[in-house]
């Protein structure tokens, strides 16, 4: 079956969706070195890894072969499969609606393709008359916004080839049509002239205004933004969408930035087009603006495009208006942003201005201090939550608790859900230390009810206990299973010895029962790669027949061990986890003893400590729950 000929909106997008590294990375194992990965060359032998992938760039490159390309090319030259094959496997997997072109759709592409080309040249020769217009008399009230209220220099008003749009109602129209001959179906299509309602015949969309190209990513002309000189009504007006231009999936200055954005790797989103003029005239060349329209997700990707750490930094008004642009922008890549795809800051200037504003008053390096300290849009959203709130009130410290429980409550990250817990539950405590184990529970019964229910200790202390004999036997039959799992893997599994060793380094767990550290002991005089460690181990027991006992099961696969192998990652830290578990049980309990013991008048540093040191065991065995995905129970 012949496959249709691919849309090019299809197959561009397509490249923006797919990431080089999520493509690769199901065929070669990669490993992040730098701001790269590197793995072994899939397209030819070798033993170290030359093959090196950018997510930066989207290309991968292999030193050894010289192997290159994208995402698509890489999965045609592995699989020798056609484009349009791999194009659309991959638009099925990252959903992209797919378009294909029929002949008559060829050929009214080739239509569009024209239609473009010219409209790029009647937009660019109307840049030029602005422009122009702004070098002569009639421009003077402009030029005088542009070098005293705006301060700006000659070279940056050439830079962003600034203009002016003269009063009349025909003026441009009269120029493109009738000067240059440009078809007038042209120039309308192009957003510069619309047709009269009544009476006939067309007249200028921008009149007396102050004229910003906006340019596409290429630094092609593609549409204005114009600024009313009067009290006209709005202040500012954007072309129309055309064929070139779409407001959603346009940066304002990306053209001018995009370097900047990758030397630096953050990007700053503004809302006007004289806020990012003045942060470039300042020498901070890495903001853009949004044209007036919430925050895209397309724009969004279009940023991350050019920087490694995916840091965006929205600086919108701290007025009405520009807190509601950007509660709407987080909104629209709070996804992104809760898994991590995107790192979120919000900047709001002091006593409210804009950036432009700012810079009339201040240095560059002063907003650079206060984009570094920038706060992580989680932090902002919570300070908006609690602003103008008396949380010593019962109404407002329950709306308060609702809405950062809506906020949190869709973190993936367990340690950033921590965190985030244990810092609003501090705020909800208002200083009290000893509440805020019970404010910890709370929040975190609402945000998961029911995984989360009575992990973390009530304020109410209980009446000493002591460990019932049942849990202890249970957590001695947990250790036993989990540690025998972790000495029939590293018996039977060779590749996985240096993995279980830097585990348990990692994670500072050693073999607790005495039979399992002592044969643990031996295995370890053995070199990794030892093939045959069943057999030296069992020659080192051959004297020792009780401790051979106890351990002799281990040096034999039964069918369940035998699956289980073949899952070895899953299962080891499934292991490690139980293990972990047990170890952090303990110390819970110690400290729970201490606090008991403890009068919170006479030592309340102390009753804080330990209060703390058993809600971080607390969180520390939720996770640990998590890792433990099937029952270890069932693996011996």
């Amino acid at each position: 079956m012949q496959i249709p000929r691919l849309h090019p909106d299809t197959i561009e997008e397509v490249k923006l969706r797919a990431d080089i590294v999520d493509v690769i990375s199901e065929y070669v194992v990669l490993r992040k070195r730098g701001k790269d990965f590197v793995g072994l060359c899939p397209f030819h032998d070798e033993k170290t890894p030359s093959f090196t992938v950018s997510p930066y760039k989207q290309m991968y490159y292999c030193f050894g072969c010289q192997s290159a390309g994208n995402a698509i090319k890489f999965v045609m030259d592995l699989g020798k499969r056609q484009f349009a094959e791999v194009v659309l496997d991959l638009a099925k997997r990252y959903q992209v609606p797919v378009k294909t072109l029929e002949p008559e759709q060829r050929q009214e592409l080739q239509r569009q393709i024209s239609l473009r080309d010219q409209l790029y040249t009647v937009i660019a020769a109307a840049a030029q008359f602005y422009q122009h217009t702004l070098r002569q008399s009639q421009g003077q009230k402009a030029r005088e916004y542009l070098t005293k209220i705006r301060q700006f220099q000659e070279d940056t008003i050439q830079q962003f080839g600034l203009g002016y749009a003269p009063p009349g109602w025909e003026t441009l129209y009269r120029y493109l049509v009738e000067s240059k001959h440009y078809p007038l179906q042209l120039v309308e299509q192009a957003g510069l002239i619309k047709p009269r309602k009544e009476g006939g015949g067309y007249y200028d969309v921008f009149r007396d205004r102050l004229m910003i190209p906006i340019r596409d990513i290429q630094g092609r002309v593609i549409a204005f933004g114009g600024r009313t000189l009067t009290e006209e009504q709005p202040k500012y007006l954007n072309s129309p969408e055309t064929e070139l231009f779409s407001k959603g999936k346009t940066l304002f200055a990306l053209d001018e930035a995009k370097n900047a954005i990758s030397q630096v790797d953050q990007a700053v989103v503004v809302e006007g087009y004289f806020d990012v003029i003045s942060l470039h005239a300042a020498g901070i060349n890495n903001a853009v603006a949004s044209l007036g329209t919430a925050l895209s997700i397309e724009q969004v990707r279009l940023l991350l495009r050019y920087t490694e750490s995916k840091q965006l930094i929205l600086n919108f008004d701290a007025d009405k208006a520009g807190i509601n642009a950007t509660e709407k922008a987080i909104g629209e890549v709070s996804n992104l942003a809760y898994t991590g795809e995107v790192q979120l800051k919000i900047l709001n200037l002091p006593h409210g201005k804009d950036a432009d504003e700012y810079l009339h008053d201040h240095t560059a390096s002063d907003y650079q201090q206060l984009l570094t300290k920038a706060p992580l849009w989680l932090d902002w959203q919570i300070e908006k939550i609690i602003e103008n709130r008396d949380l010593k009130q019962a109404t407002d410290f329950q709306q308060v608790t609702q809405q950062i429980v809506k906020l949190l409550q869709n973190i993936v990250n367990s340690d950033t859900l921590n965190y985030y817990v244990s810092h609003c539950a501090e705020i909800l405590s208002l200083g009290d230390s000893r509440l805020k184990p019970l404010r910890v529970e709370n929040l975190l019964t609402q945000i998961k009810p029911n995984s989360l229910k009575s992990l973390i200790p009530r304020i109410n202390k209980p009446q000493p206990q002591k460990p019932k004999l049942s849990l202890v036997n249970t957590e001695r039959t947990l250790l036993e299973q989990a540690e025998a799992l972790l000495l029939i893997i590293y018996l039977h599994s060779c590749e996985q010895r240096q993995i279980i060793i830097d585990e348990l380094e990692t994670r500072n767990l050693e073999f607790s029962l005495s039979h399992h550290r002592f044969l643990w002991q031996k295995m370890l005089e053995f070199p990794l790669d030892e093939v045959h460690l069943i057999s030296h181990v069992q020659n080192r027991y051959l004297e020792l027949a009780e401790e051979l006992e106890v351990v002799s099961h281990l040096f034999h696969l039964n069918e369940i061990n035998k699956t289980e192998i073949l899952r070895t990652p899953h299962v080891i830290q499934a292991a490690l986890a139980c293990m972990e578990r047990v170890f952090r049980e303990k110390r819970y309990r110690y400290f729970m003893e201490q606090w008991e013991k403890i009068n919170p008048q006479t030592e309340p540093e102390k009753d804080k400590y330990y209060a703390e040191a058993m809600y971080i065991e607390k969180i520390h065995l939720q996770d640990l729950e998590k890792q433990r995905q099937f029952s270890i129970n069932d693996l011996i």
